[in-house]
């Protein structure tokens, strides 16, 4: 059975607007598709331990990305690594030159009640995926607005090219209206993995 796993941003949860949309999505449309959404912490080699499970656990079977803000990056390190399709919502590119200014700091969910901590070793964590550029440029749909307040939208652009695109003009870094590209982001998953499994028999 195919599984759906969505990547929720830093600080945030399964809760999450767009991470409801997309459940609530398949669970009308695809109930023959399992969805993942996993509660990820803070810290960085926790997500990366987790996801790798999670990925690991799924896999010969066909396993499709989503990811926003922070999870867009988690999303890019696991299609790399495992060669799966990703939808990055708004990602996150240069983790690295934002977290800096987190460490030392009490950080709350914005969800729940759980609290963290980041320190320098967790930077360099983070330095040591960054390092590595998308190579399997066929495996992402970036979706992008330029109203995006949190994140430098050109940063992505830039980042993903070559990659396919859709970068709306206006909008804000939780996307606006996200859940109108939830059937296309599933389509463009289930097409890579045909497109991958024929490849395999040729």
């Amino acid at each position: 059975m195919p599984a759906l796993i969505y990547i929720h941003g830093f600080l945030s949860s399964p809760l999450s607007h767009k991470a409801q949309q997309v459940g609530e999505f398949l669970g009308k449309s695809h109930p023959n598709i399992t969805y993942h959404c996993p509660m990820l912490s803070a810290y960085p080699d926790e997500v990366q331990n987790s996801l790798e499970q999670l990925v690991e656990s799924l896999l010969p079977g066909s396993v499709y990305l989503m990811g926003s803000s922070m999870g867009g990056f988690w999303a890019t390190y696991l299609a790399e690594k495992y060669d799966l399709p990703a939808v990055l919502i708004n990602p996150a590119v240069k983790p690295t030159s934002l977290m800096p200014k987190y460490i030392g700091l009490l950080l709350k969910n914005y969800h729940t009640e759980d609290t963290y901590t980041l320190g320098s070793r967790d930077i360099e964590t983070l330095a040591k995926i960054e390092a590595h550029t998308p190579q399997r440029l066929n495996n992402y749909w970036l979706l992008s607005q330029t109203g995006d307040e949190t994140l430098d939208y050109q940063q992505g652009v830039d980042y993903y090219r070559g990659c396919r695109q859709t970068i709306e003009e206006g909008g804000d870094h939780g996307f606006e209206r996200f859940e109108r590209f939830i059937p296309a982001a599933l389509e463009f998953c289930e097409t890579y993995d045909q497109e991958l499994s024929t490849n395999k028999t040729l």
